[in-house]
């Protein structure tokens, strides 16, 4: 059988862990053996990650720490990449070594442009055998590879407890998207902003940190502010989905997922009709060996 390690680098509140887990466990529902392979940023410990994943979802599979054996990797971003290119020196030489051995499989990559020049130099440095591109071109305009369209896996969610704690819920997990925030907040007094903790933050302002434990039941409207270019709005998704509130605060003029997803429908990566975007992914393992 063959065997996908899909690859996580990221902090561990980022949409594309969640992403990653999701794909897994899909995957191997349909007998595929993949494993969740995270590699915690430098600045989070894994029992952050464990954290997050459990207070998220029903159970807690096919996650793993450290390498793992695989014939094929994927990573839903090319951020998983670059981030561990970038951020290279700040880990130790073993997380140095693994990293460098997972990387060396063929990868499949799902096409973002968060680091466009770090791109060719983290496969330069990390040297993977082969490289196959999935896209999603309706964001992407000029993006590459086989189609492919993130989808999130709600089958696999804790069922959410409505425990509303202030109405309105901003995101500001990074320092760009907490400056933009800020300037919309003071529209919006019954507040919290989902954060790490970090320099950055206005301590006048209430925070939720993450990980958070039944976040989507904790507010009772999403504001997005984002200003930056957003390869893929989770929490728009998830509000739809579940009939939550949702206030698009941001120029619609845009392009990026922000008026794409705005458009698209709410659905499950189990629904039948999207069969399809797995298949772009098993079609891929076995076109890149």
């Amino acid at each position: 059988m063959m065997r996908l390690n899909v690859i996580v680098t990221s902090k561990p509140g980022d949409g594309l862990m969640h992403y990653s887990f999701e794909q897994v466990q899909y995957l191997n529902d349909l007998g595929i053996n993949a494993k969740l392979i995270i590699i915690p940023h430098y600045k989070f410990k894994k029992e952050t990650y464990i954290e997050a994943l459990t207070e998220k979802y029903i159970h807690f599979k096919h996650v793993y720490f450290d390498y793992e054996e695989a014939d094929v990797n994927l990573i839903m971003g090319r951020s998983m990449i670059t981030l561990a290119y970038k951020s290279i020196k700040d880990y130790d030489k073993d997380t140095q070594l693994t990293l460098r051995l997972l990387f060396k499989k063929p990868l499949i990559s799902v096409y973002s442009e968060n680091h466009p020049k770090e791109y060719p130099l983290a496969l330069e440095f990390f040297k993977p055998e082969k490289v196959m591109d999935l896209c999603d071109h309706e964001v992407y305009a000029k993006g590459v590879g086989r189609q492919f369209e993130k989808i999130i896996n709600y089958s696999v969610y804790k069922p959410i407890i409505r425990d509303v704690k202030f109405k309105y819920l901003f995101l500001g997990t990074n320092e760009s998207y907490y400056i933009e925030l800020k300037k919309h907040i003071h529209k919006y007094q019954n507040h919290g902003i989902l954060a790490y903790k970090d320099k950055y933050i206005d301590h006048n302002l209430n925070h939720v940190f993450v990980p958070v434990k039944n976040l989507l039941g904790m507010f009772d409207t999403y504001v997005y502010t984002k200003h930056t270019f957003d390869p893929a709005p989770r929490l728009m998704q998830e509000c739809r989905f579940f009939g939550m509130n949702f206030i698009y605060a941001r120029d619609k003029n845009i392009k990026d997922a922000g008026p794409v997803y705005y458009k698209r429908p709410a659905y499950c990566l189990t629904d039948p009709v999207n069969k399809p975007n797995i298949e772009v992914i098993i079609k891929a393992m076995n076109d890149i060996l």
